[in-house]
């Protein structure tokens, strides 16, 4: 049956490039240009899918985004398969493999259909009140059966194998649809001289004009004068033209979120380009013209395949030479079900009747129709249809004043349906813009803009051709004044349409059908029934979106499309109540459903959360290095020699750095340059301690609070010049310092002249800790004297080493004498090979971050976000000294001012050893004073770091412990699952505490 509801000519299809594809494993033909909607069409198929709740069959309703019912699947294989595409937006290509969905075992015979027969028993909201009993049922058996049904398409079984990039752009105005009005705007704006931006999501521009047959501007055919006014846009070096693009999302300042499909319509796409591009638009200027949406009708039994859209029947034979019947009956309430029926007519569709809700239809279009010879009805309502897997007949009833009179039974095999139309509001709501509703339109229409953007056309209310061309024209001219651009020159257009008039329908329209069998569908995508809205009004729901939520009626990708007046309007009936006052849900991004991938883009796999390696990383490996995770970095763990296991190398390692030198990369600690005139007053307010005073070539130990006092990171400063800091962060606070310190900067402190750049990846950093270091480096360095007298501890010192510029700080992490070599990055290997190769005399050793937890953990040292928890001051954890007490002021200097913040029982920093020396305690575990308490045993802190130290012969441990300062001395305990740990507290320096290693 390949084509045989194919017109004989016309179209915008390509009838010289036949397309061969597949529609559950059935080989059919269309024609390029086609969607798969359309060639489905053409073919005589209208069943495309079973609905999501009763497995009722469906069809194809509209011909575009609006669609709720023919979802596919479509894909080649598991890794380039997409479920849930809507069939009118599937663009037709060699080789199509698309599968309908929702059903078993086939989509003519679906067993989920007994759902339709126990639909009494599940109106809205069933769950709620069905599976309350036995107790527990719900999460144990009910939940996940329902969920195992729930769903539509299939979730594909191997990941996806396409490509999507992400793009930023910049333009003066942003044209959003390329209808007349979206063409008229943007004539305008680029005839300004600003930079202009039009997208459309359809295959080419047009809009409405796509499907025109007897419309004509300024003298010429509709169609021509498109490709007319495309051919100027094109011509224009300003203006840039994007089809297959949607504007999915509107976002603050105006932000626009594109979704473009680059080669979804591709049957072998390039493996250079993505299948889709996420453009985020910054727009100076925006024109919404959106367009309309066509209102369904609310009648019995009208989701039968072959109950469509009037107007989308219309573009099928106009558009893609695709007959929706052979023979139809037309259902409106407005002039556009009579433009659609004389369409339809002189494609060769047989008309058998035109029931029009009105009682007294007149106009230019019933007259033609009259004129045409086709039967109309006026103050007629379809009250039913039949049929199983298509319509096969309507019920046409004639309505009295006061009652129903006759009902004749008309066969058909396609029911066109126009309520009416409503604009499409979703961006313009989603930019926060507040609607009004239009008593004579009897839909909302844009009201208050919150951001730069103006809608013009039918997204406003203007449904003429004429009125569409003016509006968008003008509000074109007006973003490209708002833009400082030129004045755009006057242009009038001369319009011949058909006038569609004003007139329309929401809510269910009247029938004389039992209300308990009758199903009249609101949203065909969620099956939600007329009697449902009502039930949910009956049980106390008055506002919109409590209705929307109990019913299900507009959620998910409908977002309201089809279904949104139309529930109001039952609502209103119900509650006797105007529609203004009982509200409108919340249009929410994204306008269509979009891909996870876009969203992803190149972040997947490997590049999701990417592995960063230091300048180091392969000398490390290449030396049999073991690796941890810290952050996003990779760092050595521990360098193991023979059959050493971790403990044993971290023995080694540490006895080494102790005794001679040791080697470590530091690269991952977090570097920010801090620059400016004002640089010093920043670090002030910045850091609990002063730096105004800190004279360059010193360094400082800096604490940095949140606003509620407590400590957020910390790190060694040095000020290289009296306008510059070098800034070091712990390794996995960087980004957070960085995004602290810019907050401040920018919203609280803008008279500030500073600027901040993150250097993380700039500098390789090589720390040599030991009483040799000093013999290590001297003979590679140049232009700086490490001797004691000229480079004291806590200073830093520019030179070169093996003729690259570096950094020298001298700083100890472990308690010994120590310094950090920061070279560009490119050279870190390069000089740790060299310093490597110089210390080889000197029993040099690399060590890993256990090591250096173990070491700084003998000195007392803290790592934040292990000894605090978010929770901890500076004197907490020892680091009173650190804050500047007579500071006017600093960030978190306040908090620290309230009484709990100094209260006695604070938890504080200690050290704890073992009563049996070599017993190390578990990180984490709880400290208590009295183990043979009662339950719940009360609890005085917990250990938050654990090691065997090598060097004191013992195992140790730091803790924070309330009113821990206040115990040294004390015994306390901690308690395990197989025994009790007995400790004694103390100080937290194990080693060295008085300092005297670090200028050896």
């Amino acid at each position: 049956m390949t084509g045989a509801f194919r017109t004989a000519s016309g179209g915008r299809i390509d009838r010289s490039k036949p397309v061969a594809f597949t529609f559950d494993g059935q080989h059919l033909s269309g024609f390029s240009g086609d969607t798969l909607a359309s060639a489905l069409i053409a073919n005589g198929i209208h069943l495309t899918g079973r609905s999501f709740k009763y497995h009722r069959p469906r069809g194809i309703l509209s011909a575009g985004t609006d669609e709720p019912n023919a979802l596919v699947g479509v894909g080649r294989d598991e890794a380039h398969y997409a479920p849930n595409l809507r069939a009118t937006q599937v663009e037709l290509y060699e080789g199509l493999k698309a599968e309908s969905q929702n059903r078993w075992p086939s989509l003519k015979f679906d067993a989920g259909a007994v759902n339709d027969l126990a639909s009494p028993l599940l109106p809205s909201g069933f769950y709620y009140k069905t599976f309350m009993w036995p107790a527990k049922a719900w999460t144990k058996f009910y939940e996940p059966k329902i969920r195992a049904m729930a769903g539509l398409g299939r979730a594909p079984e191997a990941p996806d194998a396409d490509r999507y990039s992400q793009h930023y752009a910049h333009c003066d105005v942003l044209v959003v649809g390329s209808g007349p009005a979206g063409l008229a705007a943007a004539l305008a704006a680029a005839a300004s001289g600003v930079k202009v931006m039009l997208v459309d999501e359809q295959p080419e521009m047009g809009g409405s004009l796509l499907a025109s047959r007897d419309a004509s501007i300024d003298g010429k055919p509709a169609q021509q004068w498109l490709a007319d006014a495309l051919a100027e846009l094109s011509a224009a070096d300003n203006v840039t033209l994007m089809t297959r693009t949607t504007a999915f999302g509107y976002f603050p300042h105006n932000m626009i979120a594109l979704a473009e499909r680059v080669t979804e319509h591709v049957a072998v796409p390039d493996p250079e380009l993505p299948r889709e591009r996420l453009w985020q638009v910054r727009a100076k200027e925006v024109v919404l013209a959106t367009g309309a949406l066509e209102r369904p009708l609310v009648f019995p039994d009208n989701d039968r395949p072959g109950v469509m859209l009037a107007d989308s029947g219309r573009t099928y034979a106009n558009r893609y030479g695709a007959k929706p019947g052979k023979r139809a009956v037309i259902f409106t309430a407005c002039d556009a079900g009579y433009r659609s029926a004389l369409d339809l007519a002189a494609a060769g569709v047989e008309i058998a009747a035109i029931a029009d809700l009105r009682r007294n239809p007149a106009g230019e279009l019933p007259a033609k129709a009259l004129a045409a010879g086709i039967e109309v009805r006026p103050s007629t309502a379809v009250t039913g249809t039949s049929g199983r897997l298509r319509v096969s007949g309507a019920a046409l009833t004639k309505m009295g004043e006061y009652d129903f009179g006759a009902t004749q039974q008309i066969a058909c095999d396609v029911l066109l349906m126009s309520g009416g139309f409503t604009p499409s509001v979703h961006l313009f709501s989603q930019s926060r813009g507040k609607l009004a509703f239009d008593p004579v339109l009897n839909c909302y229409v844009p009201g208050t803009s919150v951001e730069r953007e103006r809608s013009a056309g039918a997204s406003r209310g203007l449904f003429e051709l004429g009125a569409a061309l003016e509006d968008g024209y003008a509000k074109g001219a007006d973003a490209a004044k708002a833009a400082k651009g030129a004045k755009a020159p006057a242009r009038a257009f001369a319009a011949q349409a058909p006038r569609l008039g004003t007139d329309g329908h929401i809510g269910a329209t009247p029938h004389n059908r039992n209300p308990a069998f009758a199903k009249a569908f609101v949203d065909w995508q969620n099956d939600v029934t007329a009697k449902d809205i009502k039930l949910a009004t009956r049980e106390g729901f008055r506002s919109i979106e409590h209705i929307k939520r109990y019913t299900t009626t507009g959620m998910a990708t409908d977002q309201g499309k089809t279904s949104n007046m139309n529930a109001l309007g039952i609502v209103s009936d119900a509650l006797k109540t105007p529609v203004p006052q009982i509200g409108l849900t919340t249009f929410r991004p994204p306008f269509t459903p979009t891909t996870f991938g876009i969203f992803a883009g190149a972040a997947r796999g490997e590049l999701f959360d990417p592995a960063r390696q230091t300048a180091i990383h392969g000398w490390a490996a290449e030396q049999g290095a073991i690796f941890e995770d810290v952050g996003n970095w990779k760092r050595a763990l521990y360098f193991p020699r023979g059959n050493e296991g971790m403990h044993e190398a971290v023995a080694r390692e540490c006895r080494a750095v102790r005794s001679a030198v040791g080697i470590f990369d530091a690269s991952t600690l977090g570097k920010i340059e801090i620059v400016g005139p004002d640089a010093a007053e920043f670090m002030n307010r910045m850091y609990t301690n002063a730096w105004a005073k800190l004279e360059p070539g010193r360094l400082r130990y800096g604490v940095m609070l949140r606003e509620d006092g407590f400590v957020m990171d910390d790190g060694v400063v040095g000020r290289m010049a009296p306008d510059r800091f070098h800034v070091t962060t712990t390794t996995g606070g960087a980004p957070r310092v960085l995004a602290h310190m810019e907050d401040y900067l920018q919203t609280e402190w803008p008279d500030l002249d500073v600027w901040l750049t993150s250097t993380t990846e700039q500098w390789s950093v090589i720390a040599v800790q030991g009483p040799l270091a000093r013999q290590v480096l001297r003979p590679l360095l140049e232009g700086i004297d490490l001797s004691k007298e000229a480079m004291p501890h806590m200073s830093v010192r520019e030179g070169t080493i093996l003729g690259i510029p570096t950094r020298v700080f001298s700083v100890s992490f472990t308690g010994e004498l120590g310094f950090e070599v920061n070279v560009p990055s490119e050279h870190g290997r390069k000089v740790w090979e060299a310093i490597y190769a110089s210390g080889q005399k000197f029993g040099i050793t690399p060590y890993g971050t256990e090591t250096m937890h173990v070491l700084r953990a003998e000195k007392g040292y803290i790592i934040v976000g292990q000894e605090t928890d978010g929770t901890a001051t500076p004197d907490d954890v020892n680091l009173g000294w650190a804050v500047g007490k007579a500071k006017k002021d600093f960030v978190g200097k306040r908090a620290l001012a309230r009484a709990s913040m100094s209260a006695p029982d604070r938890k504080q920093l200690v050290g704890l050893f073992t009563v049996e020396p070599q017993t190390v305690l578990e990180e984490g575990a709880q400290v208590v004073a009295d183990p043979k308490a009662p339950v719940p045993v009360p609890m005085l802190g917990h250990v938050t770091s654990s090691y065997h130290s090598s060097v004191l012969g013992r195992s140790i441990a730091l803790a924070v412990i309330k009113g821990g300062r206040g115990r040294i001395g004390q015994k306390l305990f901690v308690p395990m699952p197989d025994r009790v740990i007995e400790v004694e507290v103390t100080e937290p320096v194990f080693y060295d505490p008085k300092g005297e290693r670090f200028d050896v």
